[in-house]
């Protein structure tokens, strides 16, 4: 037993040495931390680093910053082989790239990262600006992705987490006294918060909404043009854009000058699309530009389509109100209810053939979705009206039985 107990304490002595051991040697040979530490606070280099992907990595402060880390004098260390420091704004780029453009470099590291994301940046809005103009207010790779605590971006503490990326952009664009002189409005992360998108995102945390990055792009950021925004939001919404692509209104807005999707939609602050927005009545984003006098049919096919989503609506809750009644009575719904679903989904299909800005494509989907829901409708209300029929069976065969058995009581009486 004493054996036992020995080679037990022999075991964790030696775990808790192979433990502080690593943490020990590193300690003892890199003095940037060892210095760091004895003035910085808790929001310091030397203690936010923990979190940064690049020491989870392996690597240390002098694989950035140069240096010899053995040493302890900060002037000898100013004058050792390699020592660069702390780059300015307008050489952070470069300062990055120096592994991050490097394939071979990096394929020991993180194969899975892109390697261009330098050139990228200097073809974006905030590259031209650092690197033709010197302006050091435009963000660089450290504006976005902070200094010492970089993250992975799927994990939550990561400024380029999705749901963080629009508080990141929001630091300077955000910010009327920074974007001053730049001409353009500071009102986009208030209006994203309110967006669809922004709702999604932010309050049911559902990463596959999309976050600034995902239409303006990430090292190359630069605003959408009016005619790549079609481009842009057809990267989630496909079939709406190969519909406007076929569109009478995709030559009449190139003709215009008018911008895409943003014309009906707005950009940053973008609301859930409804019915009323199609028609000619006060919320209806036709009317906006089309008039009845206008010299074009937009008038009366945007009555046709309101009033056949109208229906189409009206038809598929009739459908569903009576079939939830037959569902409560406990009535066989199955073949309905999938029935139902594809109601649903002709009305999802109507409502994107809207797009089209013509009634081809959108009829056929609407008569489909009437057609069907009629058939729930319809058979919803021959399976209540089975449920009553039932019912009264039972009632008249309960009365009938019961009949019987006094019947048979009294007639027993007698007998006795």
């Amino acid at each position: 037993m004493r054996n036992q107990q020995n080679r037990r304490n022999s075991i964790v002595a030696l775990i808790a040495v192979l433990m502080v051991l690593p943490v020990w040697s590193y300690a003892a040979d890199d003095n940037c931390l060892t210095c760091h530490k004895d003035f910085e606070d808790g929001t310091g280099p030397s203690h936010l680093i923990a979190k940064d992907i690049h020491v989870q990595k392996g690597l240390s402060c002098s694989d950035c910053h140069g240096g010899d880390p053995v040493l302890n004098d900060m002037d000898d260390v100013r004058q050792s082989a390699g020592y660069k420091g702390v780059p300015d704004h307008l050489q952070v780029p470069d300062f990055c790239a120096r592994c991050h453009s490097d394939a071979t470099y990096m394929r020991s590291h993180n194969p899975s990262l892109p390697t261009d994301q330098l050139d990228k940046y200097k073809t974006s809005t905030h590259g031209q600006r650092l690197f033709g103009q010197r302006d050091v207010k435009v963000a660089n790779c450290v504006s976005c992705h902070s200094v010492h605590q970089i993250g992975d971006g799927k994990l939550p503490h990561s400024s380029t987490y999705p749901a963080n990326v629009p508080a990141t952009c929001g630091k300077c664009h955000a910010d009327p006294s920074y974007m001053a002189g730049y001409g353009i409005p500071t009102t986009q992360l208030d209006d994203f918060k309110q967006s669809v998108h922004g709702i999604a995102l932010l309050e049911r945390n559902d990463l596959g909404a999309p976050a600034c990055n995902d239409c303006h792009s990430n090292h190359g950021a630069a605003p959408p043009g009016h005619e790549s925004l079609a481009a842009v939001c057809g990267n989630c919404h496909v079939f709406q854009m190969e519909l406007y692509d076929k569109s009478p209104h995709k030559a009449a807005f190139a003709k215009n000058d008018f911008p895409m999707c943003e014309t009906c939609h707005s950009n940053h602050k973008i609301e859930k699309p409804d019915d009323s927005m199609v028609g000619t009545g006060a919320d209806a984003v036709c009317a906006t530009c089309h008039s009845a006098d206008d010299g074009t049919r937009a008038f009366g096919v945007a009555d046709t389509l309101a009033s056949g989503l109208g229906r189409l609506v009206s038809a598929r809750d009739q459908a569903k109100s009576a079939l939830d009644d037959a569902i409560a009575k406990g009535m066989l719904t199955t073949d309905e209810e999938f029935m139902l679903g594809e109601v649903d989904q002709a009305l999802i299909q109507a409502r994107t053939a809207v797009h089209a800005f013509g009634t081809t494509e959108f009829l056929p989907k609407a008569a489909t979705g009437l057609a069907k829901a009629d058939t729930v409708r319809v058979n919803a209300k021959a399976l209540i009206g089975d449920y009553y029929f039932r019912r009264k069976g039972l009632v008249i065969a309960t009365l009938f039985i019961t009949i019987v058995a006094v019947g048979l009581y009294l007639k027993i009486r007698r007998l006795g």
